[in-house]
């Protein structure tokens, strides 16, 4: 009987390689199978240069509103930030028949105050202060550059946005389920060192002692006057600047507000400074306007958070679907009769509150897709069970009342409405919303 004979080492060696021949075959073979596309969304950065930025101020003739943000009111004018683009300028001497007078071309704005004939608006990185006694020959009067965080200051460039991009990328892997890193792989971007700046927000009552009378802000504002300073805040700061020369700011003190407070909003009243954050509400005493003192500190669950003040009682509004990360819809009340000891006196569920407005016991609350509500808050016990009012057709963001005239801004324009008797609201006029 004959025996296999074992293989040679040469017959060893070409069997091997035949071996790796037919399994690198079959591996090529599945490699389509593993082939994986996926379509996602991603953000790129832009950049504007600082000299660009800093010759583009200037009034252009009146556009239609697009994309309306935060609303202030000064004597017969009101104006409207248009986010990052600028301010429109609207003549409203009589509330049922506004005229739009100019745009002021004003990159990266989301915040204005205005004391006399000057208004104080963010531009990215400065803070620049405008004559505007005449709305359609506006003259710049001074400009503080990088006043504002910006990141390296000594660049060239500002990071003016995020510009939405798709972007495609598909994957491959082996047979066993390993993936290699695909084509247009651009998920992650990179951390930028210019660093952006977000400014947004004013509101409240200003002290009459200061030269030039200041005007009124909304609640979601950043930005407000109080005797002779202006008062910016930002992430973890407050910046101040003396305008006891209105025409001539000049940067003043700086108070930290602590880094883990990410602070969304500013409101004067009487003496005191009501400062909300993604995770509370701060009360400072202004007594000495150069030097705001902490007198308190309520915390609630990490949500957007505005607020507005009268009497003995702050009214804030938490909300979920933003960058804040916070899953709660409320409005809350606070007994603030000690100002060093706020308590908070009862929770009303809301569907999505933004910001919000009163006066003399009347609440006017935006929620967003869901309308504008208005409530007789003379028993802030029983808010829920005194709903006067629910415009549910309107898109609110934020409200002023006047007195007697509301101004309300949102998505579809700014409209205003006649509240001399809360119940029945009369609207004045509307001036719509335009995309292009």
């Amino acid at each position: 009987m004959k025996t296999a004979t074992p293989p040679s080492n040469r017959q060893t060696q070409v069997l091997v390689w035949l071996a790796f021949v037919l399994i690198g075959g079959t591996l090529g073979a599945c490699k389509d199978d593993c082939r994986t596309t996926v379509t996602y969304k991603t953000y790129e950065p832009v950049y504007m240069l600082k000299d660009s930025l800093r010759n583009a101020v200037v009034a252009l003739p009146a556009r239609t509103l697009e994309n309306p943000g935060k609303i202030y009111v000064r004597g017969d004018y009101v104006f409207v930030n248009e986010p990052n683009q600028g301010i429109h300028v609207i003549n409203n001497r009589n509330p049922s028949a506004p005229q739009p007078v100019s745009f002021l071309n004003i990159p990266g704005n989301r915040d204005l105050a205005v004391r006399g004939d000057i208004l104080y608006a963010d531009s990215y990185i400065d803070l620049v202060a405008l004559d505007i006694r005449d709305p359609n020959q506006v003259v710049l009067v001074k400009r503080i550059e990088n006043v504002f965080p910006a990141g390296d200051r000594s660049a060239t460039t500002v990071l003016v946005e995020y510009k939405e991009k798709w972007v495609t990328q598909t994957t491959e892997g082996d047979c066993n389920g390993q993936r290699n890193a695909g084509r247009g792989d651009s998920r992650f971007l990179s951390n930028d060192s210019n660093g952006a700046t977000f400014s947004s927000k004013n509101g409240g009552q200003s002290a009459p002692s200061a030269p030039g009378k200041p005007g009124v802000g909304g609640s979601m504002a950043r930005f407000t006057i109080y005797d002779r300073y202006l008062y910016t805040v930002g992430q973890s700061e407050m910046q101040l600047f003396d305008i006891t020369q209105p025409a001539d700011p000049q940067k003043g003190n700086k108070i930290n507000l602590g880094n883990q407070w990410n602070i969304e909003t500013i409101f004067p009243y009487r003496s005191q400074l009501f400062i909300g954050s993604q995770n509370g509400m701060h009360i400072y005493d202004n007594r000495n306007p150069e030097k705001p003192e902490l007198l308190s500190t309520y915390q609630h669950v990490r949500s957007c958070d505005p607020v507005v003040v009268e009497g003995d009682y702050a009214y804030v509004t938490l909300r979920s679907g933003t960058a804040c990360q916070g899953f709660t819809n409320q409005l809350e009340v606070l007994d603030i009769s000690d100002l060093r000891k706020p308590t908070p006196v009862k929770i009303y569920p809301m569907q999505n509150p933004h910001g919000l407005g009163i006066d003399r016991a009347t609440l006017f609350l935006c929620e967003g897709t869901h309308g504008l509500k208005v409530f007789n808050a003379k028993d802030v016990r029983q808010i829920d069970q005194n709903l006067l009012a629910h415009f549910k057709d309107l898109d609110a963001y934020d409200v002023i009342p006047l007195g007697e005239v509301l101004l309300v801004v949102g998505k579809k324009g700014l409209y205003q409405y006649d509240y001399s008797d809360p119940k029945k609201l009369k609207l004045l006029s509307v001036i719509p919303v335009v995309r292009s």
